[in-house]
């Protein structure tokens, strides 16, 4: 036997694939992109008996190897390619006990390209309250295979379903029935032109747009002796295959599967009554949006207080204890205080994804996605454009990509278009410390301002989306049509282990992909702040010295103002300067205006960046709150960070297109530079208004 399986993780969505993949993988997973598509792969590694290793892909959820998107296309193209490197020596299956029959249409499938296949029957826990009982030897006769009963929530049954991996070969390849039946005379003459090919991949590769080997469709029709048939024919046959596929699942599952409706207790009829109510259901997802705001407040102020004292007194540690000297500076005024600009929002962000992932896994976000359909459609967006704009708050970049699944390509291009809107996690660290600064600590009716705050931006933010979607309605002439199917699962507790790897990784991912660009953007900030060119930069000691020589000044006070004046002619200081007349009707600085400028590259750079330039030159043990919040306005006296430059700053933020790997995927997705450039000026461009009139207004 090889030292490594490859396994393919397959079912339909909501089966409870991801359990069972984070059941046999653990933290042994890693995300990424399917090369040359943007849709998202995760693989891992189980351990086996005897130190074999099984290379597990969990592939997108399909209902059926007739595929209608972009990813589910992902599935068919792996399983009908044998040269791929993931192509499976085994297919797991996953389907759900209480939606057997569904799932089993996608299995029967499988089976029918002679790939060894394995049935998990998950969520097997909830058999005896459903009313539930299978015949599993039958069941397994009768589909020619090994079934492994698995419960995720009480961890019951992987074992054998990894014994069952391991002994693959034992499985049968014979298919469960004979689907080349609804048209004998036709598939006689298939297999007759095309003798050394398997003959279910010559029908998929037939009726879908995917290619396996070298053979195509134009091929099959350019041979003399294989008659095709027409479009709307292939259709008819379709679906000819799938009623003599449910046929024979009807009648397995008369005998393999009873079901006592007297002892099923459903409450899920109730429940969505309530959830999807036109009044009731949208004042609980507010309710529930408040709570979660709140919670991400007042339990993550004690983590976030002591991340960011450590970091400062880490800072302060390096350049005390460290020989004096460029190595030293860098460390101290540029990595630890870039770095800490970042590491202090792991809290909260990991706070958010922890309440994103619980709702998702209960099942209520499916209801969430149902409530919204209704108001969808008058901006000129699908119900499917909800996943994409509701996931957006984590990052716009797989939300972007979950566009695929939306058939309509005008209303997936303006999903992809305002998307953009929606308050992704990399805005947050902005949204956090500048309201701690300019909202007071105060609570009305028991919620906190900077919660309400928090909140509005969210609401703003998804104001947005939707009203720029219905201008580009009225805008784009594009015809097309479309339809809206969503599935609600069953209610379920969620699974905590599932709940705490989305955590964990969703967060990793988020700060180690953060932490790259600011780790670069820190040592390049420090130095254009630590370097400059002519006589008021070189001779800072000496002007100062002078200029303050009436002064009995103290030697930290002569410090500082040293360290002020090296920093106003430095590189950074100089650029500043000059574009500080465009944004200083909005109210900001030159510091300001450096931290908007490099948070082009991505958002959560703004905290990193102040975070640099304040601590170049400064010997205190500050925080970066603290510095912040000791800035002056040099025209106005007063607080930098005042009621009226924080609001102007945090809608500018809100609308602002600033993210260059986002603009990447909008190219990506759209294969035009049109659209992501339209993106780019228009957003900015809005923020920049908005944010002027803002400040205006309130100073």
């Amino acid at each position: 036997m090889s030292k490594q399986i490859n396994v393919a993780l397959i079912g339909n969505p909501n089966t409870g694939k991801t359990s069972v993949f984070n059941s046999l993988t653990g933290l042994n997973q890693k995300v990424g992109n399917y090369p040359g598509i943007t849709v998202e792969k995760k693989e891992g590694i189980c351990k086996l008996p005897r130190g074999v290793k099984a290379h597990i892909i969990d592939l997108p959820g399909t209902y059926s190897l007739n595929a209608s998107s972009l990813d589910e296309n992902v599935v068919i193209e792996l399983l009908l390619n044998k040269n791929d490197k993931d192509f499976p020596d085994v297919a797991v299956v996953v389907s759900d006990v209480e939606n057997l029959k569904r799932n089993l249409l996608l299995f029967t499938q499988i089976k029918d390209l002679e790939i060894p296949t394995i049935l998990v029957i998950n969520m097997s826990d909830r058999m005896k309250y459903k009313g539930i009982s299978l015949d599993i030897p039958y069941l397994e006769e009768q589909l020619k295979t090994k079934i492994a009963l698995v419960s995720t929530r009480k961890n019951q049954g992987i074992d054998n379903l990894k014994e069952l991996i391991f002994n693959y070969k034992d499985l049968s390849t014979t298919p469960c029935l004979n689907a080349s039946e609804i048209d004998k005379d036709y598939f006689d003459n298939l297999q007759k032109a095309f003798p050394n090919q398997l003959l279910y991949k010559l029908w998929l590769v037939i009726t879908q747009d995917v290619n396996f080997g070298k053979t195509d469709r134009n091929e099959i029709d350019a041979v003399a002796d294989f008659k095709t048939k027409t479009k709307a024919d292939l259709k008819r046959l379709q679906q000819k295959e799938t009623i003599k596929r449910y046929q024979f699942i009807n009648n397995t599952l008369k005998k393999g599967q009873t079901i006592d409706l007297s002892t099923a207790k459903d409450l899920r009829i109730r429940l969505d009554r309530i959830l999807t109510h036109k009044v009731w259901g949208y004042a609980i997802f507010l309710v529930i949006l408040f709570t979660i705001f709140q919670a991400i407040y007042d339990w993550s102020a004690v983590p976030m207080d002591f991340i960011d004292s450590t970091f400062a007194s880490l800072s302060e540690w390096t350049k005390d204890s460290l020989p004096a000297g460029t190595f030293t500076n860098l460390l101290s005024e540029g990595i630890i205080p870039g770095l800490g600009g970042i590491v202090i929002f792991i809290p909260q962000i990991a706070f958010l994804f922890l309440f994103i992932s619980i709702l998702e896994e209960s099942g209520y976000m499916s209801r969430v996605v149902f409530l919204m359909d209704r108001g969808m459609r008058r901006f000129g967006l699908s119900g499917k454009s909800v996943v994409p704009l509701i996931s957006g708050t984590a990052c716009a970049i797989p939300a972007i990509m979950a566009t695929r699944n939306i058939e309509s390509w005008k209303e997936r291009l303006i999903t992809i278009l305002v998307t953009p809107f929606t308050t992704c996690s990399a805005r947050l660290p902005v949204y956090l410390i500048i309201i701690s600064l300019v909202i007071p600590e105060g609570r009305f009716l028991g919620l906190g301002y900077q919660a309400l705050t928090l909140m509005l931006l969210y609401l703003i933010g998804f104001g947005a989306a939707l009203v720029s979607a219905m201008i580009l309605n009225k805008i784009l002439k594009i015809k097309s049509k479309s339809f809206f199917v969503v599935e609600m699962p069953n209610y379920k507790l969620p699974l905590m282990k599932n709940v705490a790897l989305t955590v964990v990784e969703k967060t990793k991912s988020f700060v180690f992909g953060a932490g790259k660009i600011i780790l670069a953007i820190s040592i390049v900030l420090w130095f254009l702040a630590s370097y400059g060119p002519g006589e008021q930069f070189n001779n800072a000691e000496e002007i100062v010295t002078e200029k303050f020589a009436s002064q009995n000044l103290t030697q930290e006070e002569l410090d500082n103002e040293i360290a002020s004046q090296k920093l106003e002619y430095s590189f950074i200081g100089l650029t500043g300067r000059a574009i500080e007349p465009a944004i200083r009707p909005l109210g900001y600085d030159w510091k300001i205006g450096i931290a908007i400028v490099s948070s082009f590259a991505a958002r959560e750079v703004f905290v990193g960046t102040l975070a640099t330039i304040y601590s170049v030159g400064s010997d205190e043990e500050e925080t970066i709150k603290n510095r912040m919040a000791g800035e002056v306005n040099p025209i106005l006296g007063g607080p930098l960070f005042n009621f009226a430059s924080g609001i102007s700053l945090l809608l500018f933020y809100a609308f602002a297109m600033q993210c260059m790997s986002t603009l990447a995927i909008v190219k990506r997705e759209t294969n035009s530079w049109k659209w992501p450039i339209l993106q780019l000026v228009l957003m900015s461009g809005f923020a920049y208004v908005v944010a002027l009139i803002t400040y205006q207004i309130l100073i």
